[in-house]
């Protein structure tokens, strides 16, 4: 089945990414900066890292976070589709990822009609990430069984490839039977966008291996990584003969230079070769492209990092 795995990080290259500020306000990673910006600051740093040469910029998903949550997760998660469109519109080269997406919560055609769609409206750059979902209040919300999520997406996401490829596309299952409906518009990218499957459980490296043409770790812990990506192998061998896999992981938090803050911890400073060499350390273990992060105290610090990283970092990374 190597036929049917859509590669897109160039050969050669150690591509990077970002989760975009703003648009999610855990209370674990958002800087307090993000709590008063909107939609100008998020159009600032999708195109700082358009021009900086980003592979990616990426926005997560959450529909409605229950109370129990909320003091750490805050309510604050923007919608995934509407504001990649917009940022369709406010950038020109850098793909258009969700990071990611739950694709249990709608009926997989609606999943397909809307990245189909926004992949038509960016002119081929989308990559669909996504993930089985892990907040089981919010399934309740949505009037979903949460032991169910993991057979739902493995159905849905056979349904989304094929609606990717085909206007006129046909399942047999239990959960999203689908026949004689059609889809426009269709995809740019041919055969299909892209999908990359996000999570780190056993079941979520088995999904990516037998579904994902892409993995996208939660956070990457390097000292488990190389059993995570032999499991991902293993089972890549026996479903697909062995289809090669794009693999993604996670920086520490960076600063470019000697920062006038206490970075906290897991947190990387310096000249751009050291924090180059961390990077590379990644791909040495198998990683093709990773998500960088960076602490900022405003707007301007997080553009001024972004460039600098795509000016001085960037290009020691494929040494």
């Amino acid at each position: 089945m190597t036929d049917d795995v859509v590669r897109i990080v160039p050969d050669g290259r150690f591509a990077w990414g970002l989760q975009l500020p703003v648009v999610a306000q855990s209370t674990l990673f958002a800087a307090p900066w993000e709590h008063d910006a909107g939609a100008v600051e998020i159009a600032r740093v999708a195109r700082t890292c358009d021009r900086a040469g980003a592979f990616y910029v990426a926005v997560c998903d959450h529909v409605a976070v229950p109370r129990a949550q909320a003091d750490a997760m805050s309510t604050t998660w923007w919608d995934t589709v509407a504001t990649l469109g917009f940022l369709a519109a406010a950038t020109r080269h850098v793909r258009l990822l969700s990071y990611v997406y739950v694709v249990g919560y709608r009926h997989p055609l609606q999943t397909a009609k809307a990245f189909a769609t926004l992949d038509a409206l960016s002119g081929g750059r989308v990559i669909l990430g996504c993930g089985a979902g892990h907040v089981q209040g919010e399934f309740a919300a949505l009037g979903l069984d949460f032991a169910e999520r993991g057979a739902r997406m493995d159905e849905a996401l056979t349904v989304i490839r094929r609606a990717f490829i085909d206007e006129w596309p046909e399942h047999d299952g239990p959960r999203f039977p689908v026949h004689d409906v059609g889809q426009r518009p269709r995809p740019v990218q041919r055969p299909r966008p892209p999908i990359w499957i996000g999570g780190n459980t056993p079941a979520a490296l088995r999904r990516a291996a037998a579904h994902g043409d892409g993995w996208l770790p939660q956070g990457t812990f390097r000292d488990r990584l190389p059993a995570q990506l032999d499991a991902i192998r293993r089972h890549r061998e026996r479903l697909r003969g062995g289809a090669p896999i794009e693999v993604g992981g996670t920086s520490p938090w960076l600063h470019v230079g000697r920062p006038p803050f206490d970075m906290g911890p897991n947190a990387l400073a310096g000249a751009p070769e050291e924090i180059a060499a961390d990077l590379r350390a990644l791909r040495a273990l198998g990683v093709h492209h990773v998500g960088v992060r960076f602490r900022s105290r405003s707007c301007d610090e997080l553009c001024d990092q972004i460039e600098a990283f795509g000016a001085q970092v960037a290009p020691l990374l494929d040494a």
